[in-house]
């Protein structure tokens, strides 16, 4: 398949510069595949759409404040993007300009109290590995110095920065928001468990790498990207439960997709297993553990539009993001979001 067949146009201002308060009065595209048809919704109706029994799949990342500012000792400004932390004190990451950060080239942070220096360049992508030192706890000093990761399209100062985060976001290590999840409130999560639906967390870590245009013509030329994954022992009994059970396994978000197709593929069975996932699913991809998709409307020639396609057939996701497009839906992280079931 081409990459092409992935392109759509959209109107710059269908681009969500600012999240919908409150989060889940947000619109809802419900899309059936049998059926084919589209409905137009509230998130907040959700719960008409989800029943007793229904596992719903949450990617409980949280976002770090990844972008640094920094100096080399000529004086030159220097931007860092953490993008993955490999092992303590070392990550890759994007900096600019990148000319000026080859290897042995060391930034300083915060007066001194973070540094680092380039160990590392990868050529094909740009990305810099860079070793850290630090007086005191990292994550503290990062709390302090470093700025939310908002992508490139948002424009807009966001006012709380916690609104790039999901109600329920515990472990810190992402790039970026898994937005699916943005629409949730803590009401709207009681109410869908006081109806009986079961909420499960899963974990990954989400890259910038998810949100890149595929640079390549042909779909099977693309290198994915790595990203870390854990599924806990409660969550796997939560699934391995439900899928004998015959019950709907919904998940959240591409990323909670991409955690339970990974784990299928890799073992075969929902057990706890934590590990790196370079999962690229387009469409010809079987899917083995994911009843329904919950996700926001993806960038054109994204990983994430080709993901949906693959569960929603290619012909219905033009469609989609057609009378998206009509209907002035929002687009992208702050934007408003589908349901394919």
């Amino acid at each position: 398949m081409k990459v092409e067949d992935f392109d759509y146009d959209l109107p710059l201002d269908l681009i969500a510069q600012t999240p919908i308060e409150p989060r889940d009065h947000s619109r809802l595209m419900v899309i059936n595949k049998a059926r084919q048809t589209i409905t137009h919704q509230s998130f907040f109706n959700l719960i008409d759409y989800l029943h007793a029994g229904d596992v719903l799949v949450l990617n409980n990342t949280k976002v770090i404040p990844a972008r640094i500012f920094g100096y080399k000792d000529t004086g030159a400004k220097i931007e860092v993007m953490l993008l993955k932390k490999e092992k303590q004190d070392l990550w890759e990451a994007l900096v600019k300009p990148g000319k000026r950060v080859q290897i042995g080239t060391e930034i300083v942070f915060h007066e001194g109290k973070l540094r680092c220096q380039c160990v590392g360049i990868d050529l094909k992508s740009g990305t810099r590995k860079l070793l850290f030192t630090h007086e005191g706890i990292f994550e503290q000093i990062l709390d302090e110095v470093g700025v939310m990761p908002l992508p490139p399209y948002i424009t807009q100062k966001l006012e709380k920065q916690e609104r790039y985060q999901t109600v329920y976001a515990k472990e810190k290590g992402s790039a970026a928001a898994p937005t699916a999840g943005l629409h949730f409130t803590e009401e709207l999560m009681a109410r869908l468990r006081a109806k009986g639906v079961e909420i499960c967390e899963v974990l990954l870590h989400v890259g910038l790498g998810t949100f890149r245009p595929v640079q390549v013509q042909h779909l099977e030329d693309h290198d994915m990207h790595s990203e870390y994954y854990e599924v806990s022992p409660e969550a796997a009994d939560i699934l391995s439960r439900a899928n004998k059970e015959g019950r709907r396994i919904v998940a959240v978000g591409t990323t909670s997709v991409r955690t339970l197709e990974s784990l299928m593929q890799e073992k075969k069975s929902f057990i706890p297993h934590c590990g790196h996932t370079e999962i690229f699913i387009y469409p010809g991809y079987q899917f083995q553990a994911v009843d329904a998709i919950i996700t926001n409307f993806h960038l054109p020639k994204s990983t994430l539009i080709m993901l949906v396609s693959a569960f929603m057939g290619t012909s219905l996701t033009k469609r989609a993001y057609q009378v998206a497009v009509e209907e002035h839906y929002r687009f992208f992280s702050f934007g408003d979001a589908m349901l394919i079931e």
